[in-house]
Parts: structure tokens; C-alpha cells; sequence
């Protein structure tokens, strides 16, 4: 029987959930926004196949990539419209004109972050891009599983412990399944993303005087990206786009933040409302088992200059020989690197986040405050001379690396 004693040892992938052959284990959200089982001890068979599917009960050996390569999608417009360079969507696009179908998360019509299958190109798109929120699983790894046993090519893209514990959930390989993760910082709160959300888009109603003589409820979001390249990938921006209509009239307002100024990204990059599973991460070194995991190759312009136009380029460790003959059927602009350059530019491939020291603190302080972004401010704002300091570190750091 599944007992989490402590929330750092669940990861939610929900593995536990969709095994369950009495269906008595619930998935319930905590005062943090996180989903964590339940079991009905009274249905309960003590079969112990809860157990047996959990990644992080059950972790995998730490492995290295195949091959590294920094890589781009040839087709600009879905490279631009992609978190990095656009490789999943090439990955996405084979298994769909093999009359595959392919899962991702996307935005459900409350904004919340699901996993969801489609097996239509144009369907791909909800997929595209980055959601900085855990993604609620439902029961696609059943889906999976019944679309793999009609003999239909599957790919499944997740954070590595959803990967995980698909694969547990699976019980044995299938030749027929493409295992896609990425580069996981950490997952931020889906309580967090939903108080931030309404809060963000009341603001907006109010102070904007194109909604001043709207109902609140005429007001709708139409988009959000957590990675708008219109100022550059390097320097990417959140993107909300909210409209409001009344009979034949429709206004539309963009609100467009750098990284570095919104509340959100500011709180995630701080590591200030991950999961507590996060912050020792079950699915560190490639243990998912995936067979290709996918990232933003950061530091590209210090490894290929040449190879950076700002516009996005992906970083794709081939894990296995099913990914590398996969891949090798691309015509995907491509460059094989080492795998010490990509590390150094994303070394959350193998190491866990520190929680941020005033965490707890956060979160007993939204417990009886709906208001958060200027708590968020408050706790990430930056100290100018601690930044200062680091700057010189790394300047320093550079130099001794040249000489």
C-alpha cells in the first residue's frame, strides 16, 4: 500500500492512481497546490502494485547520453513559435504521419496545465511551448497503454518522472513507444499559477481603460506563453492576451513581461514554490528512461557561436538506439557537441535545485492572503550588491577558463 509520509518522497506522476485495480487510491491537492494519493484502506487488497509503479520507490540506474546535439527545426515559423529550437514538434509530426498519436500537456479551458493525446498535426500546437506548472496526469498512461496495444506508434512527452512512472505503469517495453522528457527545473505550484493568474488578469481589467465599460465576466483569456521569443529567445517574455466583447465589438489587450520582470517566472526561477519532490529529484541523470530528452541548449553562443541566432536552438541528448535511429531520419540543422558543454549550460540535467529559504514562509503567508504577486516581489527582489558580487565571480571564473 502507497503511505507518503513525507511529500518529498511523491512526485505526483499518478502512476499509483491509474494501477490501482480497485480504484481506491484518490488524488488529492494539499494546502500547496500539490496532488498527493489517498487510499481507501477499506477497498484496499494490499496487492502492492501502488508500490511497484513508483519512481521514486523504484529509481532507475543513472545513465549518459548516446550522442549530444545542438539542433534546430528547419521550418522558422515553428522554430519562433516553439520554447527553443522546435525539435519536438519534428519528433511529434513523424509519429502522427505514421498514423501515430502523441501526449503533451497543454492548457485545458481554465488555464490549468493537463496531459491530453491528439493524433491530428494541426492538434500539435497546444502542445508547443513551455507550461511552467505540473501538469495534471488524468489516466493518459491508460490511454498510452491502449493505443500501444492497437499496435499505434505512441509518443509520450512529460517531465521525467512522469516518464518514469509511465514506464513502471507499463510493465515492459514496447517497441511502438517513443519516451520524450526535457530538462526539468522543477514544477511550480498549480495553486500558486492559479491565485497568480486571477490576480494578474483582474489587475489588467481594472487599470486598462480598453475594459473600463466591460462586465468582468465579458473579459476572457485568449493566449498565454511562457515563452514569447518577440524580444529574443535569451531574453524571452511571459504573454497574456486577454479580449473583451460586447455584441459585435471585441477589444483585445497584450500583456508582455522579460523573464527577469514577471512575478511568476521570478518566483519559479527562484525555486520559491517547486514541489518538495523536486528539490531531490527522483529522475536526475537521465534515470526517466527516456529516449530523448530535450532542452534549451544554453551557452550554445560560447560552444557554436555560430550556430546562435537568438531564435531558439534545442539541445538533444539521444538515450537510446530507438532515438538515435528515429533522429537520423531528420533533415534537422544539426551540430554534435560534447556532453560536458551541454551540462554546463543546463546542469538540471543532473543535479536538484536548493529550496528557497523563505518557502514555507510563502506558503503559510497565502494560506490567509489571496493577494501574492507583491508577496512574490517582495521575497525574490534582488539584492544589488549580492548580484554585483556574482557578476565579478563570473567574470573572474571566465577568465582564469581563457588563460
Amino acid at each position: 500500500m502507497i503511505n507518503i509520509k513525507k511529500n518529498k518522497d511523491c512526485c505526483g506522476c499518478s502512476a499509483c492512481v491509474q494501477v490501482c485495480p480497485k480504484q481506491c487510491i484518490s488524488f488529492n491537492e494539499d494546502n500547496e497546490g500539490f496532488r498527493y494519493p489517498l487510499v481507501n484502506k477499506d477497498l484496499c487488497i494490499n496487492c502492492g502494485l501502488c508500490e511497484k509503479v513508483c519512481p521514486v520507490i523504484n529509481q532507475s540506474n543513472e545513465r549518459k547520453p548516446l550522442k549530444v546535439l545542438a539542433a534546430k527545426n528547419p521550418n522558422e515559423d515553428i522554430r519562433v513559435k516553439s520554447s527553443s529550437g522546435g525539435i519536438f514538434t519534428m519528433l511529434a509530426e513523424k509519429i502522427i504521419e505514421e498514423g501515430g498519436v502523441v501526449f503533451g500537456a497543454k492548457f485545458n479551458d481554465n488555464w490549468e496545465v493537463v496531459h491530453d493525446f491528439t493524433d491530428r498535426i494541426d492538434g500539435l500546437y497546444v502542445f508547443r511551448g513551455s507550461k511552467y506548472v505540473q501538469s495534471i496526469i488524468g489516466d493518459n498512461y491508460k490511454k498510452v497503454e491502449s493505443f500501444l496495444k492497437e499496435d499505434r506508434n505512441v509518443l509520450f512527452s512529460g517531465t521525467p518522472c512522469q516518464v518514469a512512472g509511465l514506464k513502471l505503469f507499463l510493465k515492459k517495453e514496447y517497441d511502438n513507444l517513443l519516451l520524450v522528457d526535457f530538462v526539468c527545473h522543477g514544477v511550480p505550484s498549480p495553486l500558486v499559477w492559479r491565485m497568480y493568474l486571477k490576480e494578474l488578469v483582474t489587475s489588467i481589467a481594472t487599470k486598462n481603460s480598453v475594459f473600463t465599460a466591460y462586465k468582468p465576466e465579458n473579459i476572457k483569456i485568449e493566449d498565454i506563453q511562457f515563452r514569447d521569443k518577440e524580444k529574443g529567445w535569451k531574453k524571452y517574455s511571459f504573454l497574456l492576451k486577454l479580449s473583451a466583447t460586447q455584441g459585435a465589438e471585441k477589444n483585445t489587450v497584450f500583456f508582455l513581461e522579460t523573464l527577469d520582470k514577471n512575478m511568476f517566472m521570478r518566483g519559479f526561477l527562484s525555486d520559491l514554490y517547486l514541489r518538495p519532490s523536486c528539490y531531490k529529484c527522483p529522475s536526475k541523470s537521465l534515470k526517466s528512461g527516456s529516449d530523448i530528452t530535450i532542452a534549451d541548449y544554453w551557452g550554445i553562443e560560447n560552444v557554436i557561436p555560430e550556430f546562435d541566432d537568438d531564435k531558439g536552438v534545442s539541445l538533444v541528448l539521444i538515450n537510446t538506439n530507438k532515438g538515435d535511429n528515429l533522429l537520423s531520419e531528420f533533415n534537422q540543422i544539426k551540430i554534435e557537441t560534447s556532453y560536458n558543454d551541454a551540462l554546463r549550460g543546463n546542469p538540471a540535467i543532473e543535479r536538484s535545485v536548493l529550496s528557497h529559504k523563505k518557502r514555507n514562509f510563502f506558503f503559510k503567508g497565502i494560506e490567509t492572503n489571496d493577494i501574492i504577486i507583491p508577496t512574490i516581489k517582495r521575497i525574490t527582489k534582488k539584492n544589488k550588491l549580492f548580484q554585483l558580487q556574482k557578476r565579478i565571480i563570473r567574470k573572474v571564473l571566465r577568465i582564469m577558463k581563457i588563460r
